[in-house]
């Protein structure tokens, strides 16, 4: 499978995306893990690694400003790989919004999640290419 989660979060640890892949857990239990990732992670500095182990999961994070990008996958998968998966999204936010923040990802939730599942299909990365991940995003603004 690869990825089961990735989440965006604040510096204050509010979930600002959340998007789960093949995990059947109820709304209570997303909250409980959602909060129990971001207070360990959050609580590390900058000099320790961005993988933690968490339950049956790896957790692979990374910082930007003032979001961090939370990638939950199984335990045999790549870190470095999931690294780069986070830069590459972060990249084509910055490309089609202009150095992404926070804000951004709030008012247009809906493009952020389009984004994310033009690249990730069933928890596997199908997309890399920027161009190709925005080309129906910006088909979209010129419709409406």
């Amino acid at each position: 499978m690869g990825i089961r989660f990735v989440l965006l979060v604040n510096k204050q640890g509010q979930t600002r995306l959340a998007q789960y892949y093949a995990e059947h857990l109820t709304l209570d239990e997303r909250r409980a893990l959602e909060g129990e990732i971001v207070r360990k992670c959050l609580a590390r500095t900058e000099q320790q690694c961005s993988f933690v182990e968490h339950r049956n999961y790896k957790i692979v994070y990374r910082r930007y400003a003032s979001l961090f990008f939370l990638v939950g996958v199984d335990n045999d998968e790549n870190e470095l790989a999931i690294l780069e998966f986070i830069h590459l999204f972060v990249e084509t936010m910055d490309r089609h919004f202009g150095n992404v923040c926070e804000l951004d990802i709030m008012f247009h939730l809906e493009k952020a999640h389009f984004m994310l599942e033009e690249m990730v299909m069933n928890g596997c990365i199908v997309e890399t290419s920027k161009s190709n991940i925005l080309t129906p995003i910006q088909l979209m603004d010129k419709a409406s």
